[in-house]
């Protein structure tokens, strides 16, 4: 189960951050402005917020299979009509309607691997599926660029119609998790809104809004930065985003793992805030000195600001409980990508005006506004 729920999770990654490393073709090649070329960057993350609540109360009144399986599908559709598009105008169309299919994948993989794990190996095991996301955009990053640059942006979003396709397939495998009876859910308390008894789960989603950014910061522009900035290579730079992006990976089960040994998803959250805003800081340094050091803090950057996610994310799902565990899940996502969706056109917008030094050091703080927010530990709701 955790495979199936890795896979698709990565499939739908591959699918909405593909776009992104489509935008040095689509300044260099198809003279779209830094801020146009954001915006259609973004379309498949407006899709992804739009519909994150929806199928998180869809998750939870019918199971994760179907919607697993349905979603994969309509994302690999979508894809396939992406890469056939003659105009921008529908390239961002299917790439919207595909954002909103592939957010499926966010809750109900979620749920998934909650329902299947114990809480003592659940932080581990929510951090192997948080995994899906960076390799999803590692596999993008060593990908697109090539092929954008060789074969243009319609070849290059033919890999991710292929992956969510296979991802379809393989979700007929998916065993949903069991969970109580409604009369004796009803019974214990388990079908109230967790949302009404604590704010807890709303400080969490507002700590992940605000730690969201710097995360997008770097995954959105990382690839422009070190071609513009650093007159890297298309190839060499997507080589490197790969490796960094497979840190990533790493860092989120490391974190998983650190929350099951302390007993604690905050605490570690606290400390991945602290790490994240010395990087964010150092970066902003090291690339206004022009020093070669800026690229390894990049990469540090990479790992430390997504490595909170599968913390928060983790967190969500145990105090939500089952039967609102869909729709709370929905919920983190939708906020988190309201935050990210803005990043792109936003941030190019600011680093074409004051430059990419001043906005990592401007990053930087978001983490630091976050730290007071961070909430106690609350037993979970199973």
């Amino acid at each position: 189960m955790l495979g199936l729920g890795v896979l698709a999770q990565t499939a739908g990654a591959l699918f909405s951050n593909a776009p992104a490393f489509l935008l040095p073709t689509l300044v260099d090649d198809h003279g779209m402005g830094l801020s146009r070329a954001g915006l259609l960057v973004s379309a498949p993350t407006v899709g992804i917020l739009v519909s994150l609540i929806a199928w998180g109360v869809v998750v939870d009144r019918i199971g994760e299979r179907k919607v697993l399986v349905v979603g994969m599908a309509i994302t690999g559709l979508a894809s396939a009509g992406a890469a056939l598009s003659s105009s921008f105008a529908m390239l961002g169309g299917f790439l919207l309607i595909g954002g909103m299919a592939a957010s499926s994948a966010n809750a109900a993989s979620g749920r998934v691997v909650v329902g299947w794990f114990p809480p003592a190996r659940r932080g581990l095991a929510m951090g192997i599926r948080q995994m899906a996301i960076p390799l999803g955009v590692a596999v993008a990053a060593l990908t697109v660029p090539r092929i954008a640059e060789s074969h243009g942006v319609g070849w290059a979003l033919v890999l991710p119609a292929v992956v969510t396709s296979i991802a379809a397939v393989t979700c007929l495998f998916v065993v949903d998790p069991p969970r109580p009876a409604r009369s004796a859910a009803q019974d214990s308390g388990l079908l109230d809104n967790p949302y009404r008894a604590s704010s807890v789960l709303w400080r969490i989603h507002g700590v992940s809004v605000i730690l969201v950014v710097p995360q997008y910061l770097v995954w959105t522009f990382a690839l422009l930065w070190l071609i513009a900035d650093r007159g890297w290579s298309a190839g060499s730079a997507g080589v490197l985003i790969t490796v960094t992006q497979l840190l990533a990976a790493a860092g989120r089960i490391a974190a998983g793992a650190l929350s099951d040994r302390v007993g604690s998803r905050m605490r570690p959250l606290r400390w991945v805030a602290m790490v994240a805003a010395a990087t964010m800081g150092a970066l902003a340094l090291t690339d206004w000195l022009n020093s070669p050091l800026a690229v390894t803090l990049l990469v540090l950057a990479s790992v430390i600001t997504v490595a909170d996610n599968g913390l928060a994310f983790t967190a969500v799902a145990e105090i939500a409980g089952p039967y609102w565990s869909g729709r709370a899940l929905g919920a983190q996502n939708t906020s988190q990508y309201l935050a990210a969706s803005l990043v792109p056109p936003v941030f190019g917008a600011v680093i074409g005006t004051v430059g990419f030094p001043l906005t990592f050091a401007m990053t930087a703080l978001f983490p630091l506004v976050a730290l007071p927010l961070v909430p106690k530990d609350r037993p979970g709701r199973q």
